[in-house]
């Protein structure tokens, strides 16, 4: 029997990559698909941002609910029903919200007022600093590239670093004092923190059941992974960084010591951001006292390098799997999708994607990427 010469060809979607029988290049079946996902994630971009106040809310229970799990298991595993758990977990933390409020906020407020009084003296002071560096270039015969860029330095501090210092601690100041009017939204976050910790797992439960069931298990296991090595790891390089630096600058007799310790401690919850404290602090310092403010770098970047090469190798391990520049980029995609909440959950969900990526690509294996490896099952 001989087969007609005219066969129709076949044209499928370009899913398949094909067109009229032939297989589109690489390029091309991109070129069709990004857009759509461009559209798809622009439009998502909308519908969060509308609705952002419920995002955040959100998305902070999900968070403190995630933390308080781990005190909550621990006292499950002491024979303690999770009901009565989690209302000793909660008295214990509200406990020391309250004693916190109300002995350390003071302190910490008064401090960052007084910052905002000092910075005008000492910004002369170090400004007069500048200009003392500058008459010594002089005296040395020292350029006189040299020197104009001291002068330059001193008049731009004086002139414009001085109005923005002070309009960014006025507005810290501002915030500090204006979060009384997010009470609501605070205790709506509790209490959907609650119920979280009651029914979180019925509820992932139903999400998850859309997914096949292998990938359903793989996408939870790297979740768990993920946010809990990274929040374990860094509230602890925190916990350490601040108790030792507000302890240093204390005996050093820093000025402000307190508000600067706690600071360091917590911006270093962030990636990146215990260097860029230290630096400022170090800055700030040194606008005051010179010398002062290079003792404060040399024993803030000690300590960092003890908790960076002792601490951080025990608790956090190679947690992230993310390249240096990519945690920069999703801390820079983190603070303007989310704010500081989008800065403490950028890194742990950009090492989910790359897990996820890592676990989909043909040539790498769970035990690769750092998954649990999955127990194939026959199909039914």
């Amino acid at each position: 029997m001989v087969q007609s010469a005219n066969k129709p060809e076949m044209a499928t979607s370009p899913i398949n990559g094909r067109i009229s029988g032939t297989l589109l290049p690489a390029w091309a079946r991109w070129g069709l698909v990004f857009p759509l996902i461009v559209l798809n994630g622009w439009l998502l971009l909308l519908i969060i941002g509308y609705f952002q106040p419920l995002v955040n809310i959100f998305a902070s229970a999900t968070l403190l609910a995630f933390i308080l799990d781990y005190p909550v298991l621990l006292l499950k595993r002491l024979g303690i029903r999770r009901g009565y758990a989690i209302g000793i977990v909660f008295v214990l933390v509200l406990t020391i919200l309250i004693t916190l409020g109300s002995t350390l906020a003071p302190v910490l407020l008064q401090q960052l007022t007084e910052l905002a009084n000092r910075l005008p003296s000492w910004i002369d002071s170090g400004s007069k600093q500048l200009l003392g560096v500058r008459d010594w270039a002089i005296a040395q015969r020292l350029p006189e590239n040299v020197t104009g860029l001291l002068t330059n330095l001193a008049t731009q501090l004086t002139a414009q670093f001085s109005g923005k210092l002070q309009m960014l601690t006025g507005q810290v100041v501002s915030l500090a004092f204006n979060t009384v009017d997010s009470v609501v939204n605070i205790l709506i976050t509790l209490v959907l923190t609650i119920y979280l910790l009651f029914y979180g797992e019925q509820l992932w439960d139903g999400l998850f059941r859309w997914f096949p069931q292998k990938l359903s298990l793989s996408i939870r296991r790297s979740i768990y992974q993920n946010f809990h090595n990274y929040y374990v790891g860094q509230v602890t390089l925190a916990g350490v960084m601040g108790v030792t630096l507000t302890l240093a600058f204390l005996v050093l007799k820093v000025p402000l010591g307190l508000l600067f310790g706690l600071c360091i401690g917590l911006a270093t919850l962030i990636p990146v951001g215990g260097l860029v404290s230290i630096s400022a602090v170090s800055f700030l310092v040194s606008l005051q006292n010179f010398g002062l403010g290079l003792e404060v770098l040399g024993v803030a970047l000690v300590i960092s390098q003890i908790n960076d090469n002792f601490v951080a190798p025990r608790v956090l391990g190679g947690v992230t799997g993310l390249n240096p520049v990519w945690v920069v980029i999703s801390l820079l995609v983190g603070v303007k999708l989310g704010g500081v909440l989008g800065l403490l959950l950028a890194v742990p969900l950009a090492s989910f994607t790359k897990s996820m990526a890592d676990m989909l690509h043909p040539d790498l294996t769970p035990e690769i990427v750092g998954l649990p490896a999955i127990v194939e099952t026959a199909d039914p």
